[in-house]
């Protein structure tokens, strides 16, 4: 079972990958470096929350986990 620093460290690691794409996709699309740097840094707090709270409620999940023999 994971720790809950570790979820947080996993979280945050997939966020900054994302925030990454999303910042750039912005950026392409708006054509504004501002406005896609705003976009980019709000949603790496919303999502890094959300990504936290789906690892922890999988954790209470059995589904396709294996038991040691």
């Amino acid at each position: 079972m994971d720790t809950h620093s570790r979820s947080f460290a996993k979280a945050l690691s997939w966020r900054v990958t994302g925030t990454i794409d999303t910042m750039i996709i912005s950026l392409v699309v708006t054509g504004s470096i501002k406005l896609a740097a705003t976009i980019g840094f709000t949603e790496v707090i919303t999502k890094s929350l959300l990504y936290y709270a789906h690892e922890r409620a999988w954790l209470k999940i059995p589904y396709g986990r294996k038991t040691g023999a």
